[in-house]
């Protein structure tokens, strides 16, 4: 998990930055007491206007300088543990913010909680109120905090820093639409670390060529590699695709020997011939057959 988590918080500062053009920025993961105590990050906000016509949570942040965020990604635990450390950074963060001015802070940190979905025990122990998709507001609770189900959120840029946040079949959706938006590298990085389904990796890593950055393509490489090694059937299917393509240009080759010329009719029927022994018998036809009308007969 130490690869993944450290990807998505990667993903997270950098979505954020993204959103920063919106007056948002996420700063440093805070430095508390133990590494156990570590917050996702905490997001600064320097101009408030600019967040009322981003999609739900950013507006909720209109009223505040900063906001504490703490996400988790698919497979990590959200009990009611998880949750209790998460408030324990939230006050400690607060504490900090009143030792730091002079006279002290008054405020209420706010707590935004980001994980895949709402844990079921969540709604026996606390009142949820849904305000906009995937966002709820968390009480009873003196300061404000928020719940944020990434599988339920709207597919859009504003919300990436949310978004990476996903799981399942949710998390495919995210990676099928985000892959045409995003940089190579970028791309890649995901394919490598989030758990997203072995189909639709191999789906991803069909789209992406060779490329002409060494270290882009190693990790490309690396990649197909682990894919083959964790999916025997798409290594199979792959070997079989391999065996086919080579069966029909055997045939083809012996049907340009023989002066041959198919027509496109023909051409079209050996490319759409998926039956390894059907090719094999074809090009052992086309040997001695007088026409390609016989061979493929």
């Amino acid at each position: 998990m130490g690869e993944l988590d450290g990807f998505m918080k990667r993903a997270f500062a950098a979505a954020t930055a993204h959103v920063d053009a919106s007056h948002v920025a996420r700063q440093d993961t805070l430095a508390l007491w133990r590494e156990r105590m570590q917050a996702t990050g905490y997001l600064r906000v320097s101009r408030p206007e600019g967040l009322a016509s981003l999609a739900a949570p950013w507006p909720e942040a209109r009223d505040h300088e900063e906001v504490l965020v703490e996400l988790k990604v698919a497979g990590d635990l959200v009990d009611v543990v998880a949750v209790k450390r998460a408030l324990l950074r939230r006050q400690v963060r607060e504490v900090e913010r009143v030792e730091e001015r002079s006279p002290p802070w008054m405020g209420e940190e706010p707590l935004w909680f980001v994980a895949p979905d709402v844990p079921s025990w969540l709604h026996g122990v606390r009142v949820l109120e849904r305000f906009a998709p995937g966002c709820y507001r968390v009480g009873p609770s003196p300061f404000p905090f928020l719940w944020i189900a990434a599988n339920e959120l709207p597919l859009c840029d504003e919300l990436m820093p949310f978004l990476v946040a996903r799981s399942g079949q949710a998390l495919d959706g995210l990676a099928r639409w985000v892959a045409p938006r995003r940089e190579m590298e970028w791309v890649l990085n995901m394919v490598q670390h989030m758990p997203i389904s072995p189909e639709t990796r191999e789906e991803l890593m069909r789209k992406f060529g060779r490329s002409d950055d060494p270290e882009i393509e190693a990790r490309r490489q690396w990649i197909l590699q682990a894919l083959l090694a964790d999916s025997p059937e798409v290594k199979d299917q792959l070997i079989k695709e391999g065996q086919l393509t080579e069966a029909r240009a055997a045939l083809r080759r012996v049907l340009v020997g023989r002066g041959f010329a198919p027509t496109a009719a023909q051409e079209a029927r050996i490319d759409a011939c998926s039956k390894l022994a059907t090719l094999h018998r074809w090009h052992d036809r086309a040997v001695t057959t007088p026409s390609v009308k016989d061979a493929l007969a």
